[in-house]
């Protein structure tokens, strides 16, 4: 600072400005402002702390942007976590400038404050500074024993990106995230920086799976039975990501590929009494799967009662005023289907208060729109605005008159509009607090233009979806995938998407089972001896169930005859049943298209063959039992395919889906295993069996590294058997030796010649089950 201007300034800020010790002409400009928000939060020696930290950040020689971002930032920060935590944070700064991460203090110091205002408290600021020094000197490179000798490449990154990430995140889950970026990524520079950037799939799929809140993923089951029973609607749920938009984000709507919902959403806890208004001024927890239902009940009344109206001719104000008008037409007819929604809606829709707005100053009509849409549907709303509570009986008197319709309420809302005007509604400043309905679409479907304009390109061209273009079968389910060479899972790696199998002729079944009618009579010899008898007596009981009447008579004659009479009498019975499940899990992998060795018939053919004996064994042992087949695209597309469900009978619905089966694509066999085991394990069996049959090792198109999926196989089997399912794999192929066992230990077969696979699975299943 120059002499010319200290001179003019107060002597106790020429003390402060003296204390920091610094000549550049950036802080002289904003020291006054600065060091007033500073003395307005910081006590005496907190000041002195303040000045101190500034003036050993600018000696650092990194310039003069850290020491501008510490001075704008730590007051708030601490006022957010308390002034105590400066000597941590002062701390990690030095340990960085010491290192080769002096680059990363700028956006350490930068973003302090948002940071801090997300924890809250000085020991949740120690614990993310924790973190960080953990990230830092793990990621510091080294080269031939000479440590730190190259900065973390991903440490910015990670700076720049915190407070973000500790909207969605728990310290917890923050810390989950970093460990796995660090494992997988410490040795690899550019993918470090990706992860950290939070640009790459892991880095994105890890933030997913360590967010608060309720998943769309975990849930999305309910939901899509949630819609189907309740709503008679099976559109598919598609979400959208509300993690890495912050200006703006993104709203629920529907078109022709979908109802589109946020993947993520906390529970709603209610405003404090203190502050008035505010969003649900019900005082209503609401949980994030609830949330879920009122999102898409609205979007289902959309779908079934409104009709879209052409906007060409109309203000935004205007379109604005229908919207909110028809929204709550849509949830009158909604709550009169289910009485309880009203309970739901009300505590999501926010309550604002009714002088909230001043129309002196601010435009008030999205005030307006937001009270009159809480007064339609709340009928305690309390507010006394003459115009707003003409309007609600206006709009009560046309709901009682039957379900009206999207043009008849847009004729009100015009009304409304047109009464309620006021010049002020066109100022720039906008009132939004309490005026945003989040369970809400953005209503794009309501509205159709003629003229081809900038305000509909963003909206889908075609509004409805044709007949026939319904997308079917269930959403996917996501699973994990071991990484063997990080140790890790891979979260939601892979996608299995599961359907009925394609149908055939049930009598081409019936021809292969009468191809094989003697082995089918030897093979009824053997289940006749494993079939369970329901009763089995237990003899010479003294206490039993009832009287074994031919120990009894010859005790009665050794008592007539003055021997000593056996007084075991009695007989009892105990059930001498199978108690197993049974889950046969088919590779349909292209692979079996070949013929198979010394034989004119394809692989398939003979496990075709093979399949059906098995399953008319096991269904005259009455063991309950269920058949899919699988094969892969990528880890994108894993085909679940049901041929015979537990609830089934081998029946002429199972034969033709067996009859058929088709081979393609390649053999992801872990994402299956886990898939099948989902089923199995629902099952109540005191034993309960996975057989796997498959032709050749775990391999698919992206997986460019051959044990990826071995090990993965290996790891599927370890979780199956901690669930208390035995696995057990029939291969037919001649080198499975060199693998599988790698994947199930000793619990394999190898059918060298496969000609002999009809005769030899039906024997091996029993072998297993007796």
């Amino acid at each position: 600072m120059t002499e010319a201007s200290t001179e003019y300034q107060h002597p106790l800020m020429k003390a402060y400005w003296a204390q920091i010790d610094t000549r550049f002409p950036q802080v002289e400009a904003v020291f006054e402002d600065v060091m007033a928000e500073a003395l307005a939060v910081l006590t005496r020696k907190g000041i002195d702390a303040y000045l101190e930290a500034a003036r050993v950040i600018g000696k650092l020689g990194r310039g003069v942007e850290p020491m501008l971002a510490f001075l704008e930032e730590w007051p708030s920060a601490a006022k957010a976590v308390g002034e105590s935590a400066l000597p941590a944070v002062m701390a990690l700064v030095q340990r960085m400038q010491k290192s080769p991460n002096g680059n990363a203090i700028t956006p350490f110091l930068q973003t302090l404050a948002p940071v801090a205002r997300r924890l809250h408290s000085q020991e949740q600021m120690q614990r993310y500074l924790d973190i960080t020094l953990d990230f830092m000197e793990r990621t510091t490179g080294s080269i031939h024993g000479h440590h730190t000798t190259f900065p973390s490449p991903g440490l910015p990154d990670f700076f720049d990106h915190a407070p973000n990430l500790l909207n969605q995140l728990t310290l917890a889950g923050l810390k989950k995230w970093v460990e796995y970026g660090i494992r997988n990524y410490r040795t690899h520079p550019e993918r470090q920086k990706d992860y950290f950037s939070v640009q790459s799939a892991d880095s994105r799929a890890v933030l997913q799976r360590e967010r608060h809140g309720t998943l769309f993923m975990d849930i999305e089951r309910k939901l899509d039975l949630y819609l189907r029973g309740l709503w008679d609607d099976a559109d598919q749920l598609v979400p959208y990501s509300t993690a890495f938009d912050e200006l703006r984000k993104p709203i629920p709507y529907y078109d022709k590929l979908g109802m589109r919902v946020p993947d993520v959403y906390d529970d709603f806890f209610p405003p404090s009494p203190a502050s008035g208004g505010g969003a649900g001024g019900e005082g209503v927890f609401v949980s994030g799967l609830d949330r879920y239902r009122a999102t898409l009940a609205h979007m289902v009344g959309h779908r079934r009662w409104s009709e879209a109206q052409i906007a060409d001719n109309w203000s935004p104000f205007q379109r604005m005023a229908v919207e909110f008008f028809e929204d709550c037409r849509v949830e009158t007819l909604l709550i009169r289907e289910y009485p309880g929604l009203r309970r739901l809606f009300l505590a999501l829709h926010p309550k604002p208060l009714e002088n909230a707005c001043d129309p002196e100053t601010t435009s008030c009509l999205r005030h307006r729109m937001a009270m009159l849409s809480r007064a339609l549907l709340d009928p305690d709303h309390g507010y006394v605005d003459v115009d707003l509570n003409d309007f609600v009986v206006r709009f009560h008197a046309v709901m009682q008159q039957g379900e009206s319709s999207t043009r008849e309420i847009a004729a009100l809302a015009l009304s409304y509009v047109a009464k309620t005007r006021r010049q002020s509604d066109q100022f720039a400043k906008v009132h939004f607090d309490d005026t945003v309905v989040d369970y809400r679409d953005d209503n794009r479907q309501l509205w159709k233009f003629i003229e081809a304009g900038d305000e509909e390109e963003a909206f889908d061209e075609e509004r409805k979806i044709e007949p026939g273009e319904e997308i079917r079968g269930l959403p996917p389910r996501h699973y994990p995938e071991w990484d063997y060479n990080s140790q890790t899972y891979r979260p939601d790696w892979a996608s299995v998407y599961e359907s009925l199998h394609a149908s055939g002729k049930p009598a081409d079944i019936d021809r292969l089972l009468a191809k094989h009618s003697a082995l089918a009579k030897r093979l009824k010899k053997m289940l006749d001896l494993l079939k369970p008898q329901d009763k089995v007596r237990i003899r010479y009981q003294e206490e039993g169930s009832e009287l074994d009447l031919d120990v009894a008579i010859r005790s009665l004659i050794d008592f007539k005859g003055g021997a000593t009479p056996d007084p075991r009498i009695n007989m009892s019975h105990r059930t001498d049943g199978r108690d197993i499940a049974v889950m046969l899990l088919l590779d349909l992998s292209e692979s079996l298209n070949e013929k198979a060795a010394g034989s004119e018939q394809t692989i398939l053919e003979l496990s075709q063959e093979a399949v059906s004996l098995l399953a008319w064994a096991i269904e005259k042992l009455g063991d309950p039992f269920a058949i899919a087949g699988f094969h892969s695209n990528t880890r994108h597309d894993v085909r679940y395919l049901h041929i015979k469900g537990y609830g089934e009978h081998f029946n002429d619905e199972v034969k033709a889906r067996l009859a058929a089966m088709e081979a393609g694509w390649s053999t992801r066999m872990g994402a299956a295993m886990r898939h099948a085991a989902h089923y199995l394990g629902a099952r109540s069996a005191d034993k309960k069996l996975m057989l796997i049959l498959t032709d050749g090792k775990p391999s698919d198109v992206d997986a460019h590294d051959e044990r990826l999926l071995i090990e993965d196989a290996r790891q599927a089997v370890k979780e199956l058997d901690q669930d208390g399912i035995f696995t057990y794999c029939i291969s037919l192929d001649p080198k499975a030796d060199e693998y599988v066992g790698d994947i199930f230990g000793r619990q394999f077969t190898v059918i060298d010649h496969i000609a002999r696979l009809p005769e030899k699975l039906p024997a091996l299943f029993m072998a297993l089950t007796k």
